[in-house]
């Protein structure tokens, strides 16, 4: 391939991504959430009562990002800490019903987020443009 549509490709994932993130960042802000925080909470969701260090793991960002996360999320009343019952030296996190109940928003800013992206992709589009994505990400990793 030639050098411009190498760049062209790159260009335009910058844009996508950019745009992207600016775009569900916004929407999240109406839940009084900041991109990042809506992982943190996903996991949560999925089974709350985890340390930070776990969701340090499970988010791949260092403890002082994830504690600056938690204590933000605390603040809104969406979390709380709890010592553990075994060891006192581990706080557990979990949710509270202000936090369970911003389960389904949440899932549905992604959704927009995602038909807003996808839009006018075809079916067999999106498997193609699925497989190239998964080698590209390959690539970096």
């Amino acid at each position: 391939m030639n050098n411009k549509v190498d760049c062209d490709i790159r260009q335009s994932l910058d844009k996508i991504s950019s745009r992207m993130r600016r775009d569900y960042s916004e929407s999240l802000r109406e839940l009084d959430l900041y991109v990042g925080q809506d992982n943190l909470l996903s996991r949560l969701w999925a089974g709350d009562g985890i340390t930070q260090m776990q969701l340090c793991e499970h988010l791949k960002c260092e403890p002082p990002t994830v504690t600056n996360m938690v204590k933000s999320l605390e603040q809104n009343g969406f979390i709380h800490r709890k010592r553990d019952e075994h060891d006192a030296r581990v706080m557990r996190i979990y949710l509270t019903d202000k936090g369970k109940q911003l389960e389904k928003p949440v899932d549905f800013k992604w959704k927009q987020q995602q038909e807003k992206l996808l839009h006018s992709i075809s079916a067999e589009e999106r498997l193609f443009l699925r497989e190239l994505m998964m080698r590209m990400e390959k690539n970096l990793f």
